[in-house]
């Protein structure tokens, strides 16, 4: 039988730091704030870029051009330690916080791969109301000194998904500055936009209204608040983390409706669990006027060229009572 139309989808964008080198630390905290936002209604819930491993803001690694120290590596030996092996136990963790959830839930998590210690990813997992891993995005281009810590995804990560209430995908901090990467996801005609983050700058604002605005998409925006705090004890006092902005992340997690409406934060300077319930229906009547795969694509004119997209992966879906009266 096919799902029934489900046209209001309750949502949550969690902003909070991620333990920083402790991956248990991590899965734990992200466990319960998937709880925590199910608890308040919500059916889709999104964790910030690096949630889990942590993103080591600051920090050099001992690396400048030509040259690495033995103190860096001891660092990126402990950082390595402290990122999500796929797959393996802590999969498993959040697949089982999904289902207790019935939550669609996308996570930003430092990647390992399993059996093949070395280059990790920073990647965004998905997890199905069911508890199924349903795969990840991979980011494509790292920025800057991130090029030292994190290798590149390809084609096969950009990853859409097919929900009864629209079809969702997702682009990492800086990725969204790519406007091919982002076509790719207009291109499979996206009605949830995440855009997992580390950039606090007020700026970042306007381009999570831009991107809403050229998807014709809601854009969950999704940041860490971090505070010096934050840092394991023995790098509080470390010279890298020293002369860091007190806090290094303010945060600025944000809700953006297809017409560029805030409809929840910017959230600024603490932790915290903005909400908002999207009609899906704003969508359709947002490409009245502008439509970035359909009427403005201009596929005659313009086109995408390069290896095919992977499928969409179907999100298994129970509706509850109050989305079957929607």
């Amino acid at each position: 039988m096919p799902h029934p139309l489900i046209d209001v989808l309750e949502v949550a964008v969690v902003q909070a730091a991620g333990p920083l080198f402790d991956v248990g630390a991590g899965v734990d905290k992200a466990c319960q704030l998937i709880a925590d936002a199910a608890g308040r209604g919500a059916r889709l819930v999104v964790l910030p870029e690096a949630f889990i491993g942590g993103y080591p803001r600051g920090l050099s690694f001992g690396t400048v051009v030509g040259s690495r120290t033995s103190e860096g590596r001891d660092m990126w030996a402990r950082y390595h330690s402290g990122a999500l092996e796929i797959p393996g136990p802590g999969v498993e963790q959040l697949s089982a916080a999904a289902a207790s959830a019935r939550a669609l839930v996308a996570v930003g998590a430092v990647e390992r791969v399993a059996g093949r210690p070395g280059t990790l990813y920073c990647s965004l997992l998905y997890f199905g109301p069911d508890g199924r891993f349903l795969g990840r995005h991979r980011k494509l281009k790292p920025t800057a000194s991130e090029r030292l810590i994190w290798g590149e995804g390809d084609v096969s990560d950009l990853v859409t998904l097919d929900a009864p209430w629209g079809r969702v995908g997702g682009l990492i901090c800086w990725e969204n500055y790519m406007p091919l990467s982002r076509a790719a996801l207009y291109q499979q005609g996206i009605s949830v936009y995440l855009a997992p983050t580390a950039d606090s700058r007020p700026q970042w604002q306007a381009t999570m209204v831009h991107v809403a605005l050229e998807a014709r998409a809601f854009v969950l925006g999704c940041n860490q608040y971090v505070s010096r705090a934050h840092y394991p004890p023995d790098l509080a006092e470390h010279a890298e983390v020293r002369v860091l902005p007190e806090p290094p992340s303010p945060g600025g997690s944000v809700i953006v409706s297809p017409l560029g409406e805030v409809l929840a934060g910017p959230l600024w300077g603490e932790e915290g669990i903005l909400r908002a319930s999207l009609d899906l229906r704003q969508v359709v009547r947002s490409r009245l006027d502008f439509d970035p795969s359909g009427h403005y694509a201009r596929p005659d004119v313009l086109s995408l060229q390069g290896p095919s997209l992977p499928a969409p992966v179907r999100v298994p879906w129970e509706a509850t009572e109050s989305e079957k009266g929607t």
